[in-house]
């Protein structure tokens, strides 16, 4: 008897968070095709330092949250780099300047942590200095990258939740040596991105996408 009433206590405890957990299914269900409460925008900060490779650069985004735990978009970036002992010659200097764009994808397997893959294609100048003192070198190109890796937020609450930071670590696995995300040997150095998620329709502010 006593178990039934522990049971009956529990299930009136629940129940509230149940009813409002279908309500949301409910509003999702109703909600199907393009939703502008799934838009999203914000960017990142790049940052790396790696074997005399200095890069620094900034990429704004926007994207579109498809499911509570998966989020696509499109990113446009700028970056500059240098690199000290190009090519493994003593006091070879080179700076890069990059811009380009391309589109990402995110999984969230829990709120606060997710993984990306993100393809881009970007048009680069750079300018070489030879220890020598003669003239500088300029060249133009462009190149692929594939970039893969993860990261941590402070918490992501499914669509149409609340702002939120991210730091995450991305590497270049394309194996292209043109790639801005490359060493002077051509080695895919870590690409460090802190950035900010912010939806764009929220409507009175309250997060109804909480639920995964």
């Amino acid at each position: 008897m006593k178990k039934i009433f522990l049971i009956l206590v529990l299930f009136h405890l629940i129940s509230p968070s149940i009813e409002a957990q279908n309500e949301n299914d409910k509003k999702d269900e109703e909600k199907k095709g393009f939703n502008k409460e799934n838009l999203f925008t914000g960017g990142t900060v790049s940052l790396a330092f790696y074997n005399n490779t200095f890069l620094i650069g900034a990429s704004p985004v926007f994207g579109y949250s498809l499911t509570n735990w998966m989020d696509a978009g499109l990113v446009v970036n700028y970056n500059y780099s240098s690199y000290r002992d190009y090519n493994g010659v003593l006091n070879a200097k080179l700076r890069q300047y990059v811009y380009g764009g391309g589109g990402f994808v995110k999984l969230y397997p829990v709120r606060f942590l997710f993984a990306q893959a993100q393809v881009e294609h970007n048009y680069i100048t750079q300018k070489y200095r030879p220890p020598s003192g003669s003239p500088i070198e300029k060249y133009k190109s462009d190149a692929g990258s594939v970039l893969v890796g993860g990261g941590y937020t402070t918490g992501r609450y499914g669509r149409r939740g609340n702002p939120f930071y991210y730091l995450s670590i991305l590497f270049d696995v394309s194996g292209n040596k043109n790639s801005p995300y490359t060493d002077g040997l051509g080695r895919s150095i870590p690409i460090i991105n802190g950035g900010l998620q912010i939806p764009l329709f929220q409507g009175n502010g309250k997060m109804s996408g909480n639920k995964r």
